[in-house]
């Protein structure tokens, strides 16, 4: 278990103080994200009667391309506050993520705040968007952290898996954006679900149902491939051919 888990796995996250992150910019943001993305690129949502129309979610989403953010962020039937790396929260473009509700997450090591905002946003009913593989990649879950499958033991929010394809072309960087009039499509899936889980929280208790939960997530993406037609962009170019596995990261 990572720094950031041992800190809060022998008591019940106490978010006594913690600042939820801002909604009411949030809906309009997504109205005119989606225009302006469409407006680009063919975006078909698929599965969207899988996700819980209230409560607490927990949307659990591989990550192939630079877009996976906003796409999740503006076309998932819900609003998302994802974590999303810290190095982003600098200058205008910090302010907008704070603006419309994103949550910072120091990557480097432990960051107990970051997932304290994440219960908070579950306990008030809302939807929290972690991407588990950590950063950019085949999108298959060859590495995979075990901050989705903690908040779900913490909270009880059931996970909802989502696939993306087309975010990223096969053979381009990890920066790179799609052609203009790419179709790019989300998949979301039956949710998975565990049990709350109170005080004490061990190790090997997360551990296993983290890999449930990548089995669950494994078998979501074959069925998504099957629904859509589609494959995975592949490695990125210059990428190690066997990533090493690291914990509790959040999106790049």
């Amino acid at each position: 278990m990572s720094p950031a888990l041992q800190g809060l796995s022998g008591s019940l996250p106490d978010t006594t103080g913690v600042r939820a992150p801002r909604n009411s910019f949030f809906y309009t943001m997504r109205w005119f994200g989606r225009w302006a993305v469409r407006r680009r690129y063919r975006v078909r949502l698929h599965g969207v009667e899988h996700v819980p129309s209230s409560g607490g979610v927990i949307f659990c989403s591989n990550h192939i391309g630079v877009i996976d953010g906003p796409l999740l962020a503006i076309f998932a039937p819900r609003p998302v506050h994802a974590l999303t790396k810290d190095d982003l929260f600098r200058g205008p473009l910090g302010r907008f993520l704070l603006a419309v509700g994103q949550i910072p997450l120091f990557r480097d090591g432990a960051d107990t705040a970051a997932i304290k905002t994440c219960v908070k946003v579950l306990r008030e009913g809302r939807a929290v968007g972690i991407y588990p593989e950590g950063t950019r990649g085949p999108g298959e879950y060859e590495v995979f952290h075990h901050g989705a499958a903690y908040l779900a033991m913490v909270t009880g929010a059931p996970v909802v898996p989502v696939v993306m394809f087309g975010s990223r072309e096969p053979g381009r960087s990890r920066s790179s954006l799609p052609r203009r009039g790419a179709a790019i499509d989300l998949v979301f899936g039956p949710p998975f679900t565990t049990e709350q889980v109170p005080w004490p929280r061990r190790r090997e208790h997360v551990d296993r149902i983290s890999a449930l939960l990548r089995e669950h997530l494994l078998d979501h993406l074959s069925t998504a491939r099957a629904v859509t037609g589609r494959s995975l962009p592949g490695p990125l170019p210059g990428a190690p051919a066997v990533p090493t596995p690291v914990l509790d990261q959040g999106a790049s």
